[in-house]
């Protein structure tokens, strides 16, 4: 079978789909063609529907890329048929009738990642906190960039169950942080490794997918290389 071409990107909670860039730039400068999703992160509904909006304007097999709440998304969405593998970015990996609040459970609190609720719901990342527990290896002024840039999430969908784990029936690998502050690294092992994916470990914050771009656009390239053998 021919090497996948093309990739959909999907990010997580706190952020939009510029942190991408890098991935985009390494992955297009090696010919694949690249679709960014931009969630708009009002429910696991809404932002599902926007991975599928992207993925319906796909012309054959693609390998589909999600960050930390991205990966619910794809997790629910990667049942699509377009989709040939699955490449999780230190995310999140819910199975079929599991909310994504149910992954916490067991492992341990991460305090510099602090979430403040406001009155409508939605959640934005603490201010003084957030360089610390979302993008602790980016510069001063890029983790402020990112903090005063940030999208809220309705907090609502973390008590939302998938309905489906593509994982299941996809081939997946995974790319994990060493140093995330974000989720606790035995629950990012446990995840994935629950979900069979081939695992790359890299010394990185929560914020890996902009500054280890390189490692995350090889790892999309494997997959593409061998998502089609490994189905």
């Amino acid at each position: 079978m021919n090497e996948i071409k093309n990739v959909v990107l999907v990010h997580g909670a706190f952020a939009d789909g510029s942190g991408w860039r890098g991935v985009y730039d390494k992955l297009t400068g090696l010919g694949y063609r690249v679709t960014i999703v931009q969630n708009p992160l009002t429910s696991l509904e809404d932002d599902v529907a926007a991975t599928t909006r992207a993925l319906d304007r796909q012309d054959g097999p693609t390998i589909l890329v999600g960050h930390s709440w991205g990966g619910t998304v794809i997790t629910e969405a990667g049942v699509h048929p377009k989709v040939a593998g699955l490449v999780y970015v230190s995310a999140l990996a819910p199975d079929a009738g599991e909310t994504t609040a149910q992954q916490y459970e067991g492992f341990a609190a991460t305090p510099d990642f602090v979430i403040d609720v406001v009155e409508d719901g939605f959640g934005f990342l603490n201010h003084d906190k957030f360089k610390a527990g979302f993008a602790a290896d980016t510069s001063d002024a890029d983790a402020a960039f990112l903090r005063d840039s940030q999208v809220p999430i309705n907090m609502a969908v973390f008590a939302t169950p998938v309905k489906n784990a593509a994982w299941r029936d996809k081939p997946t690998w995974a790319v994990i942080a060493a140093d995330d502050k974000s989720f606790d690294q035995a629950m990012l092992q446990h995840m994935a490794k629950r979900a069979g994916a081939e695992i790359t470990n890299v010394p990185a914050s929560h914020a890996l997918f902009i500054t280890q771009a390189g490692v995350v656009a090889d790892v999309i390239v494997k997959a593409a290389q061998n998502a089609g053998s490994a189905r």
